[in-house]
């Protein structure tokens, strides 16, 4: 059976102080034990993230990872400095990292690999945007993004991968695909790796929803049969908002 999974992207938000606190909101929760926990933190916030949650049900994610291990790259992080700190997963290939700093699906094939050299976890974004869908091309779209960055690996080490389908329309602007949209571009998606690898692997592959996911439509978006949980970007900054997701399913 695949992983129920709500992981909260907390993007460039909440200071030192407005972190912990959230997070010792988020440990007073009762949340699903049947759902995998996740928070996405700035990177000057994940190690103490990760020593607050200790001995609790959420884990911590990094949002962004550099590709080379080491060397001359002012600003970066790299995925051994991550799993130093305790920080065993990553986003990667979010819209905003497409958008703002020009990450093309070749750059995030070599960060996909150096993650899996160092045995991080990865949640992969991908998602078409408005016009794309307007013309009628989101399938195709969603098929090159996956062609591209991940289908160079082997089936055995897509049980370290999670697929977060946002729709780039979706983000941050209150527009929520349908739940039939979501499901229809999930079962695409399936059909898609089935095609590549088999469908027994398609059908292991947690496939997430990212995109204006808040507690009045989680339910009914959940509730479709090939969507596996929720990437979760605003609502995931209020804690009571974030556990009413989480408890959705």
């Amino acid at each position: 059976m695949r992983k129920q999974i709500v992981s909260g992207n907390w993007k460039m938000n909440l200071d030192a102080s407005q972190s912990i606190e959230l997070i010792e909101a988020l440990k007073e929760k009762s949340l699903a034990a049947d759902v995998s926990v996740a928070i996405a933190t700035p990177a000057i916030h994940l190690e103490s993230a990760v020593k607050q949650t200790e001995n609790s049900a959420i884990s911590v994610a990094a949002q962004n990872m550099h590709q080379a291990t080491s060397g001359a790259f002012t600003g970066e992080i790299s995925a051994t400095m991550l799993k130093s700190i305790g920080v065993n997963t990553i986003l990667l290939g979010h819209s905003e990292r497409r958008a703002y700093f020009h990450e093309t699906d070749e750059l995030l094939a070599e960060k996909v690999n150096t993650a899996l050299e160092n045995e991080l976890e990865i949640i992969f974004c991908f998602g078409e945007e408005l016009d794309e869908r307007k013309k009628d091309r989101h399938f195709d779209v969603v098929s090159e993004q996956l062609r591209k960055a991940l289908f160079h690996l082997d089936a055995s080490q897509w049980k370290h991968i999670v697929l977060a389908y946002e729709p780039v329309w979706a983000i941050g602007t209150g527009e929520t695909a349908s739940p039939a949209q979501a499901q229809e571009m999930h079962a695409h998606i399936r059909s898609v790796l089935a095609a590549q690898y088999d469908h027994a692997l398609a059908q292991s592959v947690s496939v997430l929803y990212g995109g204006s996911v808040k507690p009045a439509n989680a339910q009914e978006i959940f509730a479709q049969p090939d969507v596996d949980g929720g990437l979760i970007g605003g609502a995931s900054l209020k804690a009571d908002d974030f556990a009413a997701i989480v408890n959705a399913f």
